[in-house]
């Protein structure tokens, strides 16, 4: 069993689950057999499956926003923070497993409305970091954007989530290195 809090087990659990299955897939026996407690347990901290949703999009977007504050932290070029970028989906598909939000956007017409509103910000995240990168490369020259710092965020965030699908429907992880090559190709000054 996991080291951390019961609701931390179930929160990881959940999070691998979630993230090779998808979150219809999934049921509190899954959970309560990975962590190893009861089922009933497991109401304690998430009374109904979508405060469950709800709490995996917030913690995920945190952690998110955590490692895209370690690469402005760690600054350097723009494509090279965007290549940083790129690497986290790129491990996520080393791992067997896609996105959280970028699985549960799949489902999302028929996610409870509190999840669908963690993706939504979890997206609005992504795009916001994206835009503010390319825009700040753009400017000092180290890139070339072809059209507005908002469209090219789009255009990033969907190559990348889309690789990671492709690679995960292949089988082959290399299809978002290529896609991480091609789209700093497009971008460099």
């Amino acid at each position: 069993m996991a080291q951390g809090t019961t609701r931390e087990q179930l929160l990881d659990a959940a999070e691998r689950l979630v993230r090779t299955r998808g979150y219809s897939a999934i049921s509190y026996a899954d959970l309560a057999q990975a962590v190893g407690i009861r089922k009933a347990s497991i109401h304690h901290h998430f009374p109904a499956k979508a405060d469950l949703g709800a709490a995996l999009t917030q913690e995920y977007a945190a952690r998110f926003a955590q490692l895209l504050d370690g690469i402005d932290r760690d600054g350097g070029p723009s494509l090279e923070r965007l290549r940083r970028y790129a690497d986290i989906y790129a491990a996520s598909v080393e791992q067997g497993m896609l996105c959280l939000c970028g699985m549960l956007v799949t489902e999302l017409q028929v996610l409870p409305e509190e999840v669908q509103a963690g993706v939504r910000r979890f997206f609005a995240q992504q795009l916001a970091w994206l835009r503010r990168v390319l825009a700040d490369g753009a400017a000092r020259g180290e890139l070339t954007l072809t059209t507005s710092p908002e469209i090219a965020a789009e255009r990033s965030l969907s190559a990348l989530e889309g690789a990671t699908l492709v690679a995960w429907g292949t089988g082959d992880p290399a299809v978002v290195t290529r896609a991480t090559n091609d789209l700093i190709a497009t971008l460099s000054a």
